[in-house]
């Protein structure tokens, strides 16, 4: 299963587990197992390197299972669209989780001009709303 350009999964690692599925299913309702679980062992695959590892295994922490990442997938009729919808998914998620992490934000000041500006329009505003007072020496 490739993930990214340099990601790929070998499909020997993948574990898929079948079960009935909820929901509709017409007369072959209770004997299509078409419901899909797609397993992926995080912590033990020898096809990740080791820093991809640690931030696979930091992002994904909640969804993570004794290191072991499990999709089902049950959206579908047939078993072989579920199958295909479970790889997808998996890939999707696993494609978010390595991506590399957002550039640090350069903090930066406002400048001269927008600070008077917002200052002069607060006076503006001030001005306005002290014309409209009842003055109690009249």
């Amino acid at each position: 299963m490739v993930v990214s350009s340099g990601f790929v999964i070998p499909g020997t690692e993948l574990r898929e587990r079948f079960s009935r599925s909820s929901g509709p299913g017409g007369q072959g309702v209770n004997t299509a197992d078409s419901r899909v679980e797609l397993s992926w062992d995080v912590a033990g695959s020898p096809s990740v390197p080791e820093w991809l590892r640690d931030r696979l295994l930091a992002r994904l922490g909640r969804r993570l299972a004794g290191g072991v990442l499990t999709v089902a997938v049950s959206t579908q009729r047939a078993q072989l669209a579920n199958r295909a919808e479970a790889r997808e998914r998996l890939a999707s998620l696993l494609r978010a989780a390595s991506s590399p992490p957002p550039p640090r934000r350069r903090p930066t000041r406002p400048s001269r001009g927008s600070v008077e500006r917002r200052l002069s329009a607060k006076k503006q505003r001030s001005q306005t709303k002290k014309g409209r007072r009842l003055r109690s020496d009249e």
